[in-house]
């Protein structure tokens, strides 16, 4: 079975801020047009999409920077529900060697103030996975996929998050 994860575009939550994206048809076969044509304006860090180290880090790593194999591979799918001490979390993930996390918010750590969970896994390189949806995916072990798209020096990138079962 194959899961995705993923937030659709024009209708993701966003960040308290963050503009919210927008899709302007340039051509339409409805109104005349040979062909229907799509543009689109977001933010980096809009619906399902990972954050790369420069987010938060001084000369982190960008999104392109980040070798692929940090987005497709093994991965173990928890959900948790309760209280959890964010910033010990991500102290244990860091410290674990966990290259990539995964949350449903659209930020790891309290929205009014991530930075300090940002900072103690983005300075261990660990890849953050930020606006997944995971109501309908059972716990255990997956293959995902959320190949960031390749945007040159950029903090973060939008994905489309899958996962298959093995």
């Amino acid at each position: 079975m194959i899961y995705d994860i993923s937030q659709p575009v024009f209708e993701c939550k966003v960040f308290p801020g963050d503009p919210q994206p927008e899709r302007t048809v340039m051509a339409s076969m409805d109104t005349g047009s040979a062909y229907n044509l799509t543009a689109f304006s977001m933010c980096a860090h809009n619906g399902t999409h990972i954050d790369a180290p420069c987010h938060f880090i001084i000369n982190g790593k960008s999104v392109d920077q980040i070798n692929l194999s940090r987005f497709i591979g093994p991965d173990y799918v928890e959900t948790h529900h309760g209280e959890v001490n964010e910033a010990d979390a991500a102290n244990y993930f860091a410290q674990a060697g966990i290259e990539l996390i995964g949350n449903e918010s659209q930020t790891v750590g309290p929205e009014d103030a991530p930075m300090e969970v940002h900072l103690a896994l983005l300075s261990k390189e660990v890849v953050l996975l930020e606006g997944i949806r995971l109501a309908h995916v059972p716990d255990g072990v997956y293959f995902l996929n959320c190949s960031p798209l390749n945007l040159t020096g950029a903090d973060g990138a939008p994905c489309r998050a899958v996962l298959m079962d093995v």
